[in-house]
């Protein structure tokens, strides 16, 4: 059976390992939203000593799962169901991973996501959150403009995040921003501890 395929993900699947090789050493990541799994497939073998947690909503198992299937590896583990809203892996993880979930979430379930995240997190943990972002309510560049009335077109809850607010939702749960990475496409990849 033929698998699913983010041409998204195979252009930024490298600029983000060469951030996240600055930051993962060992121990369990929890990526959310792992979508077609191509970051979960790419990414796992080049951090054999990160355990990857893979994960998404009941409806996107399928095209997931074909992609770990096809792509097997010590360090990366089953996929996992999660819903924002729902119920989460019982354990913490050292490192939590997602991209490209926070302008497809409403707002109220970006705030939920952050909360059982930061709850997911064990203390001296790290989380990443990679996509686009407005900065003081300003878009950073046109195409972003575009991308954000497209979201909107499709639902009035999504649309691209104010970073300054998603940096306070951590706060408030006792996690501040370390670093802020440009990345490209107008994307940001963005490390709260």
């Amino acid at each position: 059976m033929q698998r699913p395929f983010s041409q998204a993900a195979e252009n930024n699947k490298g600029p983000i390992a060469e951030i996240l090789a600055h930051y993962l050493d060992h121990g369990d990541l929890l990526e959310i939203g792992s979508g077609t799994g191509q970051h979960a497939v790419w990414m796992a073998p080049r951090f054999p000593a990160v355990r990857w947690h893979p994960s998404e909503q009941p409806e996107n198992m399928t095209g997931l799962n074909r992609w770990l299937e096809a792509h097997p590896c010590p360090s990366l583990q089953a996929a996992t169901i999660l819903r924002v809203q729902g119920r989460w892996p019982e354990h913490r993880f050292r490192h939590i991973y997602t991209a490209n979930t926070f302008h497809i979430l409403s707002r109220p379930l970006v705030e939920r996501c952050v909360q059982r995240l930061c709850e997911h997190l064990t203390p001296q943990a790290r989380a990443y959150i990679y996509g686009p972002f407005n900065y003081q309510g300003h878009y950073t560049s046109d195409s972003n403009r575009r991308f954000d009335l497209h979201l909107k077109s499709q639902s009035l809850s999504m649309g691209i995040r104010d970073q300054e607010w998603v940096a306070a939702l951590f706060a408030r749960h006792g996690r501040v921003l370390l670093a802020d990475h440009a990345m490209p496409a107008n994307n940001r990849l963005l490390v709260f501890h």
